[in-house]
């Protein structure tokens, strides 16, 4: 069991708690039952598990699996655990993955992209939402939060897992491929005259949202076929733009479906 957190093995994780330790490592956390149940439903590859005795006595078949495509399993101290952990109250069980910028995002279906999107907590939430509506994939700006920010993974509940994404060194060329794949793209703006149910929806399209507080650039916003608005009650100035996200993901659902 480890139990000094002067451990190398402990002072290794504690460093990916910030996002210039996870890129040089190469490797981000997932903490909690909950994400390590969904990394194991998708046999995504783990480094390293850290668990408690309680936890790996508590979770016998979860800690089997998780066994078998981790490199490294150890038992560790609740004190070691919490110290690793980036939450106040960790569950029981963390383990290491490594990150990947390679992952395929195909220009087909309903795609995302999303610039300098900042708060973990949106991200995740698009990333859940993407999921539930059967989105293709998403994009994310190189300027916008890690994709394996702790909270983002937390905030996806688990489905982080489960969607194609990948980090874009310059939208503007991941737009112009998705044009060039036959994908509409579809920009949210305030001016905008169409509303976003007024789209073809059965089309490929890419959807292009951006900042919370600045939203779109006007050179990533002028690349769109559509512009479209969502109708907002007068002194409202602008929706979350997740909940924006959310809209139009499950409008193109419900046009898809019927």
């Amino acid at each position: 069991m480890l139990t000094s957190l002067q451990n190398s093995l402990v002072k290794q994780i504690r460093k990916l708690h910030s996002s210039k330790e996870r890129h040089k490592q190469e490797l981000f956390l997932v903490e909690g039952t909950h994400l390590l149940e969904e990394a194991c439903a998708v046999n995504y590859p783990l480094e390293v598990v850290c668990c408690t005795a309680q936890w790996q006595a508590a979770h016998s078949a979860l800690w089997e699996q998780a066994c078998s495509q981790c490199d490294r399993i150890e038992i560790v101290s609740e004190e070691v655990l919490s110290a690793i952990a980036t939450t106040v109250q960790p569950d029981g069980v963390i383990a290491t993955a490594k990150r990947s910028d390679t992952m395929q995002v195909p220009f087909t279906g309903l795609l995302l992209a999303l610039e300098t999107v900042q708060d973990p907590g949106n991200l995740g939430t698009m990333i859940r939402t993407a999921v539930a509506a059967s989105a293709s994939g998403l994009w994310l700006s190189a300027d916008s939060v890690d994709l394996d920010n702790p909270k983002v993974l937390r905030a996806s509940a688990g489905q982080w897992f489960r969607l194609p994404m990948a980090v874009s060194a310059d939208l503007k060329d991941t737009v112009s491929l998705a044009k060039q794949a036959g994908m509409q793209v579809v920009a949210t703006l305030a001016s905008a005259t169409l509303t976003y149910w007024q789209v073809d929806w059965r089309k490929p399209s890419l959807i292009l949202l951006g900042n919370e507080g600045a939203g779109l650039s006007a050179s990533l916003a002028e690349m769109a076929d559509l512009e479209v608005r969502i109708p907002l009650s007068p002194g409202v100035e602008s929706l979350n733009v997740a909940i924006a996200g959310a809209l139009m993901l499950y409008e193109a659902q419900r046009q898809i479906s019927s």
